[in-house]
């Protein structure tokens, strides 16, 4: 939710008695769906906002709230808009103590009543990150700076499919968090990419401008690489996962991994899993033999030949 759309929603709801759902998302140019979205996080933050089904239902805000936007400073009313990162994104942004403070002026309004429900922000935190994970050069707070002032960066790229770091000049349109992970989204000669943080080795600021493309925005090109990334398959490797091993090729794979029939057989479940390049192929070797792969034959080629390498590298060495 942008600032805008926050204080117009609220002054919405604070001005009239009762608003359907379709009244707000008309008045605020949204779909019914994000106006619901947006709704649930008042009501989650706290908020007295209440829904009525019928004809002379709709939603309201209850009356004595005392809610006072204008003790919100402009910093923290930007901040408002952070409202879909967990507490570590936040942090790591430098973000968590402006939210903090603007989320607690909005609630300290609220009368407090010995059967209301603790703050899921107190009883709940999501930490995203692997565990034992190295922290990377290029952290959010880092280079939220650069970003923010629109310059271009000078970046050293760690690619898995590359032998060594790359070093690239890039036009930033701004951080990314997707599922818990951070990215870079720029233009490298003028074509979208999206760039893991946990691989930007080094990074340093451009005394240029950023040139990014016209019309375009961070939410638009994120949005059009993401649906890139999940349509655009180039390899679909079929295999046979034994029963013991599907459920952690599921959590590996996610969406990519698609099972051909839910019955189990003897020699386990038969599989669809979607990789962008061949040489991706390689995340199957930790499965060993709990993974058969049938095709394609390149697939099966590529593999032989890493086992094959990998075998020749732990091979003994000859004794004299």
């Amino acid at each position: 939710m942008t600032p805008d759309r926050f204080f117009t929603l609220m002054l919405l709801l604070k001005s009239r008695d009762a608003v359907t759902t379709q009244e707000l998302a008309s008045a605020l140019g949204v779909s019914l769906r994000t106006i619901t979205r947006d709704l649930n996080w008042l009501r989650d933050a706290g908020l007295p906002v209440t829904a009525h089904r019928g004809r002379l239902g709709g939603v309201t805000m209850l009356p004595g709230s005392g809610l006072d936007l204008t003790r919100l400073t402009p910093g923290e009313r930007d901040h408002l808009s952070l409202t879909g990162l967990d507490e570590k994104q936040r942090a790591e942004l430098n973000a968590s103590v402006e939210s903090q403070r603007a989320l607690s002026k909005i609630a300290a309004t609220q009368p407090r009543r010995v059967h209301e429900l603790l703050p899921l922000t107190d009883v709940v935190h999501v930490d995203s990150r692997p565990w034992r994970q190295a922290r990377a050069f290029g952290t959010p707070a880092s280079l939220i700076g650069p970003v923010r002032r629109g310059r271009r960066l000078r970046i050293e790229y760690d690619s898995p499919r590359e032998s060594c770091p790359r070093d690239l000049v890039v036009d930033p349109y701004g951080l990314f968090a997707k599922a818990g992970i951070w990215y870079l989204v720029a233009d490298c000669a003028r074509a979208p990419r999206m760039y893991r943080l946990e691989r930007i080795t080094t990074w340093k600021e451009v005394d240029q401008p950023r040139r990014i493309r016209e019309n375009q925005t961070l939410a638009t090109v994120a949005a059009a690489l993401i649906d890139q990334w999940e349509h655009n398959h180039a390899i679909e490797v079929s295999a046979t996962i034994d029963q013991a091993q599907i459920e952690r090729a599921q959590r590996i794979f996610g969406l990519r991994l698609v099972r051909d029939g839910h019955e189990e057989s003897a020699t386990g479940h038969k599989v669809t899993i979607r990789f962008l390049h061949i040489e991706d192929v390689r995340a199957l070797l930790p499965f060993g033999s709990a993974i058969t792969v049938h095709g394609p034959t390149e697939a099966r080629a590529h593999l032989r030949d890493l086992a094959t390498n990998l075998a020749h590298h732990y091979a003994p060495s000859p004794t004299s």
